[in-house]
């Protein structure tokens, strides 16, 4: 089974990171491509833009709305699919994301959920 972790984009790869997915739709502020460590930019598994600016409006009060939400697209994509497949392979995922709240931020859900579908 994949061991998926989470990781910010600006804190340092370690050998045991293996697969390194950045999971953001947008580039993270503040880095260079050639900077970052990464194996595939992911962009398609992340929230639709609208479902973004949403929860950016009032993150607090709309996380549970935003969950849901997240999750009911991930589970309607042709995307989460594929991006399953993909990582099959893999004994270590990292999934990166640049957002600043640990507990509040899609990748988070995004880890939540493939740990559902993967066990």
């Amino acid at each position: 089974m994949v061991q998926v972790k989470l990781k910010r984009v600006y804190e340092n790869t370690v050998s045991g990171d293996g697969f390194r997915v950045l999971v953001d739709r947008l580039w993270p502020r503040g880095v260079k491509k050639d900077d970052l460590h990464y194996d595939w930019w992911a962009k398609e598994i992340s929230p639709s833009p609208e479902l973004r600016k949403w929860v950016h409006e009032d993150p607090i009060s709309r996380w549970d709305d935003f969950t849901a939400l997240y999750r009911k697209e991930l589970s309607v994509s042709g995307a989460t699919t594929d991006f399953i497949e993909k990582i099959k392979k893999y004994d270590v995922v990292t999934l990166l994301y640049a957002a600043k709240d640990p507990a509040r931020n899609h990748a988070m859900i995004l880890k939540s959920y493939l740990m559902e579908i993967l066990s």
